[in-house]
């Protein structure tokens, strides 16, 4: 497995995941995705993961006009690698969550590597008070969905990225779609540097365990070979499983996407919050934190001046 000197720390935003009401302080319009994404840029975060969100009813939105206003603004006042989501959310259809990352072409895009039951309808239970009409059916709905990533809708979006000189960064929500992307290498599909992110405790997904995420990085190194890889991880679970990755030579996602929490009881108040306690975990390791520039080095990445934004 190939080893970077230096620790890239991903901030992913907003998602598609939570909703307004499950944190005061959380992203749900355009103007607030943009400061969070500067600020955890600031903090430490060499790469921003990016979702588009109606400033009308912060709901998740396939608006290229949204995602354009979006990304242009985040790049004109920090260097940070863009990532664009082509999640997107779970209602979209696959041509609408590529759409953004066709017209913007970015350095670096999510690239879901399966099908998965993504699963965050308990989320509605802590919705007391929702501001929108649209949140707790959202979440209660992802009960009976599939996040469909086909072996024919993974092509797609591996063949489109290759076209735009875009860097897949490939979502693994569970170890058997590391054997989907190994396909996809062996096919000649996928270009290396082959850079994983192992997407950890989504019901659904994989159980966010040390044990798990030493099974997954063993696995990918069986059958990709070299590789760069970082671990993200859904609520409670995110700083037990970012640190455990550090200490394994891994990268390392925060983010309110993932967690609206600091710590236990405490919310964050940004993503940058959650960066910076990240940052200091990994210095007290002895490791050193990646710039944007030096990510793109990592990740042989085509560089800011490009993306079409």
């Amino acid at each position: 497995m190939a080893k970077t000197q230096k620790i890239i720390i991903t901030a992913a935003v907003t998602g598609a995941t939570q909703t307004p009401s499950l944190s005061p302080y959380f992203p749900a319009t355009p103007q607030q995705i943009i400061a969070d994404a500067v600020t955890a840029h600031a903090a430490g975060a060499a790469v921003v993961h990016v979702h588009a969100r109606n400033p009308e009813d912060s709901k998740p939105t396939p608006d290229i006009g949204i995602m354009t206003d979006i990304v242009s603004s985040i790049k004109r006042q920090c260097d940070a690698v863009v990532c664009i989501t082509t999640g997107g959310s779970l209602m979209m259809t696959k041509e609408q969550r590529l759409a953004p990352v066709v017209q913007l072409k970015p350095e670096l895009a999510s690239c879901n590597a399966g099908s998965v039951n993504f699963v965050f309808a308990d989320l509605a239970t802590k919705l007391k008070n929702p501001k929108f009409d649209w949140e707790v059916p959202y979440l209660q709905g992802t009960y009976d969905l599939i996040f469909s990533n086909t072996f024919a809708g993974m092509e797609y979006y591996i063949d489109t990225m290759n076209q735009h000189d875009i860097r897949p960064e490939f979502e693994v929500y569970d170890v058997g779609m590391i054997n989907n992307i190994a396909y996809f290498l062996n096919k000649g599909l996928v270009k290396k540097p082959v850079y994983l992110q192992f997407v950890m405790g989504i019901l659904g997904g994989i159980p966010a365990t040390v044990e798990n995420l030493a099974y997954m990085v063993k696995t990918a190194r069986e059958q990709i070979g070299d590789f760069v890889w970082s671990c993200a991880a859904a609520g409670k679970s995110q700083f037990p499983m970012v640190t455990a990755a550090l200490t394994m030579g891994g990268n390392a996602r925060v983010g309110l996407e993932d967690n609206v929490y600091l710590r236990p009881g405490v919310l964050a108040k940004s993503s940058g919050e959650q960066v910076t306690q990240l940052r200091e975990i990994a210095e007290r390791l002895g490791l050193e934190i990646a710039t944007a520039d030096e990510a793109r080095e990592i990740l042989s990445l085509k560089g800011n001046d490009n993306v079409n934004f």
